[in-house]
């Protein structure tokens, strides 16, 4: 490893040179208490800029194992030092001038939720920190002076205020650590008390605007109904009140704009944990809910969808289904099987973005198309057997269909933000509106045992009828381009991610693009299943995290880590034979 006085020496020796002499700078420096790496140079001053790291000891930064000994607290630890090395470095970024991205200095931007991103990671050794800096030219010359300045001068003062224990404001971290500990609590309860979720007094639901996750100024604070609040000693906050949704079907209903949505919208994103000040932070989910949703057009491949739908008119087995284009009603029906095989436990549902079809059926609709010209079996009609006989829960936000009423367990209604329990009321109603007997199927748990393919014979060439040889064992190579929340392309084929509404930050997409990436280049083999590919994937990323898969790169910064979930719903959107 070379010292720091070596890299100001290179950094002299090759200025006003062409910018392609940036290269010989690749490696690691000592800082005394920091190890500076230069993991990858950026080719021009216009593209993606250079990926740097910074190695701190233990020893070096000072903070108390117990900040760091569990998975829990590594995870939120590292969230909470990237977000302060972010603020260090919007003092700097741009400052040294130049050319294109000349100066730039960049880190992932973490949102309300927390996540584990490779921006931050902590193991036995220390602390690795990653981001991005813009190496200076003026035009395609090197601006080594301005480097300099980055590196020598801007650089030690962010890391310092970030990354050592002792420029921390060590109450607000210790806030942090203790609000996931006690997030982590209210978990486990959801468990012991057979409780989907959990929604505290005083937490604040709105969200600031559409492209705004923060929480909105002067709304209105969460009150539970008497008859659902429950309590809670947390080992830090102490005593806490709250809604808690019991196991089972609850739906939620009301007039328009009264708050339905955004309490589903709560609910949805409380399988993750949330910063101390979010108004959401003590707003738990079932860490394995799903939020289901019709997908027009969808791709579907050899799904067992005959829970749902059977004796199609074109006699195509619904046990092991294919379609490049599903309608509305195919397509959440797929979902929620995909949903069972990866292991969900709670189905999100808003009537607003469901199949119509695929919800429920009407009396008089009932009478005029017989059972028997109807392939589809309606969610009203299985839902309560996904409960008892599969142990799945729904919570159902409806707003036109009172047949919901009859099979709910719990009735929320929202008036104006503020839950109600109306569930004895609209209890005492159903029997003056009863359902029509109706004869439902056999419910029988769906079976899947689909075995993966490529959709590529070549590298970065769409799949064309011609599968690339099982013997071959020279692995292709695909390219790889992240589109935000709304997915990514492999090689030529696009991943459309926009309606899987858990996903909640592009380092997530960009992931899932990796492992996807992984799966197609060494595991698939028209043997494995897409469930075991998927299971060893996730096995992987838990024990070695996202650096298993840079196939022997240096991890750069910009991935956060998916739920297990959202991995399936990727790969089953893959487009193969």
């Amino acid at each position: 490893m070379k010292t720091s006085e070596d890299l100001r020496q290179q950094l002299h020796s090759i200025n006003k040179k062409s910018y392609p002499a940036y290269k010989g700078l690749k490696g690691m420096y000592g800082f005394g208490d920091y190890i500076l790496s230069i993991d990858h140079v950026q080719g021009d001053p216009f593209a993606s800029p250079s990926h740097i790291s910074v190695r701190i000891s233990h020893q070096s930064a000072g903070f108390p194992a117990d900040y760091y000994n569990t998975p829990l607290t590594r995870t939120t630890l590292c969230d909470y030092l990237t977000r302060r090395f972010a603020e260090q470095i919007d003092h700097y970024t741009f400052r040294a001038k130049g050319s294109g991205k000349s100066g730039l200095i960049s880190v992932s931007r973490c949102g309300q939720e927390v996540l584990s991103r490779t921006a931050c990671e902590i193991d036995e050794k220390g602390i690795t920190a990653r981001f991005f800096i813009g190496f200076p030219a003026n035009g395609r010359t090197i601006n080594s002076t301005e480097l300099e300045k980055i590196l020598f001068d801007f650089l030690p003062v962010c890391v310092k205020k970030a990354y050592f224990y002792s420029s921390q404001n060590k109450q607000q971290l210790l806030a942090w650590i203790h609000t996931a500990l006690d997030q982590d609590y209210i978990r486990q309860e959801l468990r012991r008390r057979n409780l989907a979720a959990f929604v505290a007094d005083g937490a604040i639901l709105p969200r600031e605007s559409g492209v705004s996750s923060r929480p909105m100024k002067d709304s209105i604070p969460f009150t539970s109904p008497d008859s659902l609040r429950i309590s809670m000693d947390l080992p830090y906050k102490g005593k806490i009140t709250g809604m808690g949704i019991p196991r089972g079907i609850t739906l939620i209903v009301g007039g328009g704009y009264h708050g339905k949505s955004t309490l589903l919208n709560a609910l949805e994103l409380g399988v993750y944990n949330h910063i101390p000040g979010d108004g959401r932070e003590y707003v738990l989910t079932d860490d394995t809910a799903v939020k289901l949703r019709s997908e027009d057009g969808r791709f579907i491949k050899d799904i067992d969808i005959s829970l749902f739908i059977n004796d199609l008119p074109n006699k195509k087995d619904t046990h092991c289904f294919s379609t490049l284009d599903a309608s509305g009603s195919t397509s959440q029906a797929a979902g929620i099987v995909e949903s069972i095989e990866a292991g969900s436990r709670l189905f999100l549902l808003d009537e607003d973005t469901s199949a119509t079809n695929f919800m429920v059926r009407d009396a008089f609709m009932q009478r005029v198309i017989l059972r028997e010209k109807e392939p589809i079996t309606p969610f009203l009609e299985r839902a309560r057997d996904l409960y008892e006989k599969a142990g799945i829960s729904t919570v159902l936000v409806a707003g036109s269909s009172g047949a919901f009423f009859h099979i709910a367990d719990t009735i929320i209604q929202m008036d104006n933000y503020v839950p109600r329990d109306i569930t004895e009321t609209a209890k005492a109603l159903c029997s003056q509106y009863p359902l029509a007997e109706i004869s439902v199927p056999e419910f029988t748990m769906p079976h899947s045992s689909r075995i993966m393919t490529k959709a590529v014979s070549a590298p970065g060439r769409q799949h064309r009828g011609h599968v690339r040889p099982e013997s071959s064992d020279r692995p292709e190579r695909l390219k790889t381009k992240v589109s935000g929340t709304d997915g990514f392309s492999l090689g030529r084929q696009e991943i459309d991610l926009r309606y899987t509404e858990q996903l909640i930050d592009a380092e997530q997409t960009a992931a899932l693009s990796l492992l996807l990436k992984y799966a197609v280049e060494h595991l698939i083999d028209g043997k494995r299943t897409l469930s075991e590919i998927v299971e060893f994937l996730y096995q992987k990323l838990l024990q070695h995290g996202l650096s298993f898969f840079a196939d022997g790169r240096e991890t750069a910064c910009g991935y956060a880590v998916p739920r297990l979930q959202e991995i399936y719903t990727c790969f089953n959107r893959y487009r193969r034979p």
